[in-house]
């Protein structure tokens, strides 16, 4: 019911469930983008808030978890430490730093350079041997998607994080939050 509000506007469900106490549950509902790399804006997120819940108003008392009393909803975008699991996932985090396991291996820590229809291009990121060292950064490489585990954004303090093409084209996070 949920998902049929929004696609039509070019967004997914990523989730929806029905959390709180009995008598005023919360129905938390969190979008994304069906396509392209660039997030959901608050003004999207009202906009959507509106068409869900005019949804669960038009599905009546059938809504799962909620009944016929009164309920929160909560309608937000996936935020940071949303699992990479999708191409579009991948794609919206161009030059960031991710951890993620490539062919079952013990995790890396690599900044994501490009991606691709098959996989992504990544540059593994490994910190300086010693404190105050410089980093490595080694060559990139392609990991077709089948390859990849569950990718996590490492979130970048300080300015560290390189620009990339991406970055610089608009098409990727082209600074980080200074602490």
């Amino acid at each position: 019911m949920v998902a049929a509000a929004v696609e039509p506007e070019g967004f997914v469900v990523e989730k929806a469930v029905v959390v709180g106490a009995a008598d005023v549950p919360t129905v938390q509902v969190t979008l994304d983008r069906a396509h392209g790399a660039e997030g959901v804006d608050m003004d999207a997120v009202a906009r959507l808030s509106r068409l869900v819940s005019a949804a669960l108003d038009d599905y009546g008392e059938s809504v799962p978890g909620v009944g016929t009393g009164e309920y929160l909803l909560e309608v937000s975008s996936a935020g940071v430490d949303r699992p990479l699991t999708e191409r579009r996932h991948w794609a919206r985090n161009v030059g960031r730093l991710v951890e993620v396991s490539v062919d079952g291996a013990a995790p890396i820590t690599a900044r994501v350079l490009e991606v691709g229809a098959d996989g992504v291009e990544l540059a593994e990121h490994r910190p300086g041997a010693k404190k105050g060292m410089p980093a490595k950064t080694l060559a990139p490489v392609r990991v077709p998607f089948a390859q990849l585990g569950t990718g996590a954004v490492q979130v970048e303090w300080g300015g560290s994080q390189q620009s990339t093409g991406a970055a610089r084209d608009g098409k990727g996070p082209a600074d980080t939050t200074e602490a």
